[in-house]
């Protein structure tokens, strides 16, 4: 069980490095085909364009971001022209508000999705909602890298996010070729509910399900000890060494996780370490 096609959408040539160099290290690993989508996007939004504006600005921001991509285009080639692995490009243009369906059209045939961590200093608007295009649209596993972050191919610790929820099972499977190969797993449970089924074992039903894969897994039970729950998480992958995060990804609604913050939108605010995720 292995990830064969890895896709990366790149759309800002000062992100792409980090990115690019950790689909290389997979694809090595994997013995997979490494695709790269490079958008110039038009930032603009034609509906609020001031009174009067004509098709010559149209063309503008068009001739703009075809230049970007472009420029995207030939960056990519040029890192993976040396590599040793099997790559496509492609390049295109596309309004921010329709990015969803170009990422999802090319993360739905993709094992994995490979893509910079949205938040922080000079990252444009257009990151999330291609994370969120491969998630929803796509239905794609995404591994999140932070800026600057070593690239990782074969991580040995693995924290895993526990709430028992859709999601964090969907991330569990996707992740299955990485938990394999791991020397250790650290299933995490924050604050589990008192009662329901699970409440004398919390997590057992998930190691039980691991151990008949080959994974070697360890139960930590915590307690919300910080305001938010990601922040237990991350400090527990942190002081456990761990390569990687998995959780399952917006268990809430996108609106209520733009507007009043989620566990997702906090960890790849924060996200030091690659964070695997799936919805």
């Amino acid at each position: 069980m292995a990830y064969k096609t890895l896709l990366t959408v790149l759309t800002d040539a000062k992100l792409m490095d980090t990115t690019i160099a950790q689909g290389i290290a997979l694809a090595r690993t994997q013995d997979a085909h490494f695709d790269a989508l490079c958008l110039g996007v038009d930032r603009s939004q034609t509906g609020y364009y001031y009174a009067g504006a004509n098709a010559m600005i149209l063309q503008e921001t068009l001739t703009r971001a075809q230049e970007e991509a472009e420029a995207i285009e030939k960056k990519a080639t040029d890192l993976l022209s040396g590599s040793g692995i099997r790559f496509g490009t492609e390049s295109g243009v596309a309004q921010i508000a329709d990015l969803g369906r170009h990422v999802a059209a090319r993360a739905r045939f993709s094992d994995l999705v490979i893509l910079p961590k949205p938040y922080g200093p000079d990252h444009g608007a257009e990151l999330e909602p291609v994370i969120e295009a491969a998630l929803f649209e796509g239905q794609a596993p995404v591994l999140v890298v932070p800026d600057g972050a070593e690239p990782v191919s074969n991580p040995r610790t693995i924290t895993i996010g526990w709430n028992e929820s859709a999601e964090s099972l969907e991330a569990v499977r996707a992740a299955l070729p990485f938990l394999m190969a791991a020397d250790v797993v650290r299933v995490v449970v924050i604050d589990p509910p008192a009662h329901g089924p699970n409440r004398s074992d919390p997590g057992g039903m998930l190691s039980q399900f691991l151990s008949r894969h080959g994974v070697t897994s360890e139960i930590d039970v915590l307690s919300k000890t910080m305001p938010r729950i990601s922040d237990v998480l991350m400090r527990h992958a942190q002081d456990c060494a761990a390569d990687m995060v998995v959780m399952g990804a917006y268990g809430h609604s996108r609106f209520r996780e733009a507007i009043l913050g989620g566990a997702t939108r906090s960890m790849l605010e924060q996200a030091k370490i690659p964070v695997f995720m799936a919805h």
